[in-house]
């Protein structure tokens, strides 16, 4: 971080108060007042989730059901199903950490017939530094089936289980990765004790998907790529949920207003 990069991060964090900033953007010199609170009154899980505000399952149109998974509750899978049944889109929104393991949960009414989504590479303890294949993942269908479109959001905060959750939902037929590239950080965590009571973590499997491609330190790369702009942003617009939905529909789909839905 440079000099005058420092200055501005310690005058944001540090103190109480409004600080003024000025600078130069794309739209020309601006200044701006930034009111100071104390870091521990914050929202700070909000800063981690780019989804919807609002209810965990919505319907944005009469033909767009979405579900939200930072706020999912795993014993409602067949509810959010039922509700979406009608819907031909199935926005699922994995853009967060989710808040319930999905995988299975909600997999199998995704898919017609067992579907294989994901093997593991584990250590074999009693040889050590070799690495064995675990047999493939795979759903187990479920009714009621949803058979329209799936719609699943990805970016740069989808981790770990997000990601995990995703490779396993993209297998629905049709189905559609938007957004960008994840974390590339798939994986059971393993912790490592370490002198004075610290403790390290490394992702303690590998995962692939089922024909051998990795996922780790490269992530989940989405089927069609959407770029949130700023002029989306100062829009009020999700143009990552309207892109993915445009392509599912195949016509442009515009995101109304949460007081017009």
């Amino acid at each position: 971080m440079s000099q005058h990069g420092f200055a501005i991060s310690r005058a944001l964090t540090r103190g109480s108060g409004p600080v003024v900033l000025a600078g130069v953007g794309a739209a020309g010199a601006f200044t701006k007042s930034v009111n100071r609170v104390a870091i521990a009154s914050l929202n700070r899980s909000r800063g981690v989730v780019h989804d919807l505000p609002g209810q965990t399952f919505q319907m944005l149109s009469d033909s767009v059901a979405y579900l939200k998974l930072s706020s999912v509750v795993a014993a409602n899978a067949a509810s959010y199903i039922e509700q979406a049944r009608r819907a031909s889109v199935l926005v699922i929104d994995i853009r967060n950490y989710p808040n319930e393991f999905m995988v299975f949960a909600l997999g199998g009414y995704l898919v017609g017939g067992a579907t294989p989504f994901a093997r593991f590479t584990v250590g074999d303890a009693s040889n050590p530094g070799a690495f064995g294949w675990t047999a493939t993942v795979s759903h187990t269908p479920r009714t009621p089936r949803y058979t329209g479109s799936v719609v699943i959001l990805v970016d740069e905060v989808s981790q770990s289980q997000a990601e995990y959750t995703a490779m396993a939902f993209r297998v629905a037929p049709g189905a559609i990765v938007v957004g960008s590239t994840t974390a590339g950080a798939d994986g059971n965590v393993s912790r490592i004790p370490l002198p004075g009571g610290a403790e390290g973590m490394i992702s303690g499997i590998g995962v692939f998907y089922p024909g051998g491609q990795p996922t780790q330190r490269i992530g989940i790369v989405p089927d069609l790529v959407v770029h949130p702009t700023v002029a989306g942003i100062r829009a009020g617009r999700d143009e990552v949920l309207e892109a993915g939905v445009s392509r599912a529909l195949g016509r442009e789909f515009r995101l109304r207003s949460v007081s017009d839905r």
